[in-house]
């Protein structure tokens, strides 16, 4: 049986990058996925690239250097991935004012700007300007997310990488040492294996009897066929309650995260939109808090909630014809990912937990794979698993 240097299991953004670093610095790395077209957050996500946001000395590096290789990877690895910059429009609803909530932003290196409701409209002609106080806004990042994982597969099976889909049923564990992971079908071995299966990271580390502060929310959107009008703009609300709904988790640590199949608060929405280079419009987002990752979920009801908030902002989409998704999204308890070596077991690394995946994995795979190589970093200790406690 040949032993790889690393498994990654999960061939999100997070797994399709790290493969790719991994290979890089000629390290042979082998790529698993449960499917050729899985059911995940960078599937239906936005695609978005908040490199503006960094406000720490860490997150802006890491902003900095994952605009770095976005604005080279197509051209590295010969995959578009329609990597382009365009205007980030936070709306303000009417109750609130622009100017008090650009404050919430000022420790951004690139604060989003505060404008009119006639600016916003200016920038995006679809807004409903009845529905806003206004808007801030800032220039943004934009990726086709499964064009960017293309590209990172393509660049690591030029590099030798070997790709496969079958799940991960289980570790292997013998003694305190990972070996590899097994299959329904086969067993493979490594030297080290790194989990990067965002939201499902949690339950699989489960299965060697270990726990990590991963989390995850139940995200739920519409996804249209191509649309003949054209959105100019990303756009999101102002008053993000996702980030707050994860802060609230995060003061409750693992305690209600025992509980099998709870629903730990009630669903969110914000509402936002954005269109892909092929007309596809992504629309959402339901969150879900969930201990369960398949908890019962009511489609109807949710996109009813969805094209409910959609005809309020930008009244064109209310009827355009889309398709339901749901998955789970993964985060940790400091919003910063989680990767690196886990101490309680040797081969084993984690590199999941991303509040902001498209601005900062793309970065942070080069450490980690640079870390995975031999070399030195001090970065890393910045994002262990282990930040928590062993």
């Amino acid at each position: 049986m040949q032993t790889f240097d690393w498994i990654v299991v999960g061939n999100g953004l997070t797994g399709a990058a790290l493969s790719y670093e991994l290979s890089r610095q000629g390290l042979s790395v082998l790529l698993l996925d449960r499917s050729d077209s899985p059911k995940s957050a960078t599937r239906y996500s936005y695609g978005g690239i908040p490199y503006w946001s960094g406000t720490t000395a860490l997150t802006r590096q890491l902003c900095h250097e994952g605009k770095a290789r976005h604005q080279i990877l197509s051209e590295e690895t010969g995959i578009d991935t329609e990597f382009k910059e365009l205007d980030l429009l936070l709306t303000v609803v009417t109750e609130e004012n622009p100017s008090a909530l650009a404050q919430a932003y000022s420790a951004t290196e690139y604060p989003p700007q505060p404008i009119s409701v006639d600016e916003a409209i200016a920038l995006e002609p679809l807004l409903n300007p009845t529905a806003i106080a206004g808007a801030l806004t800032v220039r943004h990042g934009h990726v086709n997310p499964m064009a960017l994982v293309a590209a990172y597969n393509q660049g690591f099976q030029s590099l030798g990488g070997q790709r496969l889909i079958a799940p991960v049923t289980k570790l292997v564990r013998i003694g305190d040492k990972i070996t590899g992971v097994l299959t329904p079908t086969q067993a493979y071995a490594a030297g080290q294996v790194a989990i990067a299966a965002g939201g499902f990271t949690r339950d699989l580390i489960k299965t060697i009897g270990l726990k990590v502060p991963v989390y995850f929310t139940h995200a739920e959107i519409i996804e249209t066929p191509p649309w003949n009008q054209q959105l100019r703009s990303l756009i999101m609300p102002a008053t993000l309650t996702r980030a707050n709904l994860e802060a609230e988790t995060r003061d409750q640590r693992d305690t209600r995260w025992e509980q099998p199949d709870q629903a730990l608060m009630p669903p969110i929405l914000d509402v936002g939109c954005v269109q892909f280079q092929d007309g596809t419009v992504r629309i959402g987002q339901i969150s879900r808090l969930h201990t369960a990752l398949q908890p019962p979920l009511d489609q109807a009801a949710g996109t009813a909630q969805l094209r409910q908030g959609m005809a309020n902002l930008v009244p064109a989409l209310a009827t355009v014809p889309g398709q339901w998704r749901s998955c789970p999204v993964a985060f940790s308890q400091d919003g910063l990912p989680l990767a690196g070596p886990v101490s309680a077991v040797s081969g084993l690394a984690l590199f999941s937990g991303f509040s902001s995946p498209f601005a900062l994995v793309p970065g942070l795979a080069v450490h980690f794979a640079k870390w995975a190589a031999g070399g030195a970093d001090s970065l890393m200790a910045s994002v262990s698993p282990d930040r928590f406690g062993a």
